[in-house]
């Protein structure tokens, strides 16, 4: 059994893995174009804009990536009066010269795109070798007598190591890599794959970092193995982002609509199927806390309940699924079914999405309706629900799950009360937007679902940004470096908890506060749980 103790440091290990996969690809772009370079010859205060124009940087991402580069604690990064200050510390040189080390796993990012995204393939096997013994050599790092050097020398050798160990994580996971028949006995390389010489090559790397012991040729799950494989897809929801992080240097010094214009029917930027298995792992905590809700809800009288449930996003349906069991099985809407039964409607903007939840719904036994559904229009679902299925929107308890900072962006038009304090970079299609008009977006968007929410209220799991400065001094404690990475460069919008309180107020909406839930519950909280109702 694993101490306290060790769990702290392995879940250590997990978010340093995750910052590096977002954090490398960046700071070795920054590195190559000369951006890293041109921040230590000009040592005074810049701002953002002057950076941009004088680098020929598209503005708004170059925002996302130096606030990315500053919650490591490498950059100074602060917003004053609607512009955006960055200034190098003492930090700055040293780490700014082991960019270079990124190389190697950046190359393999963008190799590793030519081949098939969930099977490991046999040439990328061969430079993960390479690069597994380059890593085990430390990179021939010469590690400094100053503490401070030292600290960042260490810090981007586990970065390059959670890219390492990141992807083949995920795809081991995916795979059925971690099934019980794993994980409970010794196993061997040609048990799971058919080119065992090179599985084994995975496996032995895992081994070297003590996840597995190894005997002759066969493998058995150490206690920090078994903790990372049950934890595997805590980083399915940053790896699933590596197409994105692969268009870095478009993104940052080219087109910024390089992710939009593709004439695909589908998303080019994230591999949404492992983004949905990533983030099932982390939706189970939060369901719980959204059950009171529920409950409490669906066990007022008959009359005074809604008339059933519309998920607003809802991916692969499990979240439907979910409340349908809690009413059926613990209030007393349940035991009135036949009489009263729940109209249930699954809502998503993406066509795939909508397939997977019509499959699962029917798999397990749920009459719901699915359809086609824009978080930014609920005028239009309103339009859709009334004349196809004679409902009202606002008969229904809407829900939703980290969809709100993901609303297609336009121009606001609300005012909002006083500035805002928000430390977040924000883009859309490469250019800057400004904290206010991020806000005052957020207050257009609630203004609109207000009229359908007002009677029976809003469940939102929201996702939010921590300010870098805060980021840095906690590193290893939180994922918000990779939050931000990932969100700010596919133009979603995710501010801090009281920013998002702040604008509901606004709108003069509330979260209730019996139920509100902060993750963690700490200053460094970037998911909330919000039951949204009039004031």
């Amino acid at each position: 059994m694993l101490t306290n103790s060790e769990k702290q440091v392995f879940r250590k290990e997990i978010f340093c893995h995750l910052d590096g996969i977002a954090v490398a690809p960046i700071a070795y772009s920054l590195f190559k174009n000369k951006v890293t370079e041109y921040l230590l010859d000009n040592r005074d205060e810049l701002s953002i804009s002057t950076i941009a124009s004088n680098l020929k940087a598209n503005e708004g991402y170059l925002n996302v990536a130096l606030r990315v580069i500053s919650a490591q604690g490498w950059l100074d990064y602060h917003t004053q009066d609607g512009n955006v200050i960055i200034k190098t510390n003492s930090l700055s040189k040293p780490a700014f010269e082991h960019f270079k080390l990124y190389k190697d796993v950046v190359d393999l990012l963008e190799y590793s795109g030519k081949f098939h995204p969930r099977k490991f393939a046999l040439e990328p096997f061969h430079k993960l070798e390479k690069l597994f013994k380059k890593y085990q050599n430390k990179f021939d790092i010469v590690f400094d007598k100053d503490t401070s050097i030292k600290k960042i020398q260490h810090q981007i050798l586990k970065h390059i190591e959670g890219i390492l160990v990141g992807p083949t994580t995920v795809h081991l996971g995916m795979g059925g890599m971690f099934h019980k028949y794993f994980m409970e006995a010794s196993f061997s390389a040609d048990e799971y794959h058919k080119h065992p010489e090179s599985f084994d090559t995975i496996l032995t790397f895992l081994s070297s970092l003590g996840w597995f012991s190894k005997s002759k040729s066969n493998y058995t799950f150490t206690n920090k193995g078994l903790f990372f494989a049950k934890r595997a897809s805590a980083y399915g929801v940053t790896v699933s982002y590596i197409p994105m992080f692969r268009q870095i240097d478009e993104l940052l010094f080219g087109n910024p609509k390089v992710l939009w214009e593709s004439n695909l029917d589908k998303e080019i930027h994230v591999d949404r199927e492992m983004n949905v298995w990533g983030s099932g792992g982390a939706h189970a905590t939060y369901f719980k806390k959204i059950d009171e809700i529920i409950i409490n809800l669906f066990n007022k009288p008959i009359d005074e309940q809604p008339k059933g449930i519309l998920d607003m996003g809802c991916g692969n349906g499990a979240f439907l699924i979910h409340l349908f069991e809690v009413i059926a099985s613990k209030t007393l809407r349940g035991k009135h079914l036949d009489d009263h039964p729940l109209f249930l409607v699954g809502a998503d903007f993406n066509k795939a999405a909508l397939k997977v939840t019509r499959a699962n719904l029917i798999q397990a036994d749920i009459w719901a309706k699915v359809i086609w559904g824009d978080i930014s229009d609920p005028d239009l679902l309103q339009k859709d629900l009334k004349e196809n299925y004679a409902i009202e929107l606002s008969d229904l308890l809407s829900v939703r799950t980290f969809l709100d900072h993901n609303r297609v962006w336009s121009n606001p038009t609300s005012l909002i009360d006083s500035p805002s304090l928000s430390s977040g970079a924000f883009a859309y299609r490469g250019k800057r937007l400004s904290n206010d008009d991020v806000e005052r977006n957020l207050k257009d968007h609630f203004k609109k679902w207000k009229p359908y929410i007002i009677k029976f209220g809003l469940i939102v799991i929201e996702l939010h940004t921590i300010s870098p400065e805060l980021t840095s001094q906690n590193i290893g404690k939180t994922a918000a470096t990779a939050y931000d990475a990932t969100h700010g460069f596919s133009d979603q919008y995710i501010l801090e908890i009281a920013s998002f309180i702040k604008i509901l107020k606004e709108v003069g909406l509330q979260s209730d506060p019996n139920y509100f839930s902060k993750f963690p519950s700490s200053d460094l909280a970037t998911v909330s749980i919000n039951y949204i109702i009039g004031k």
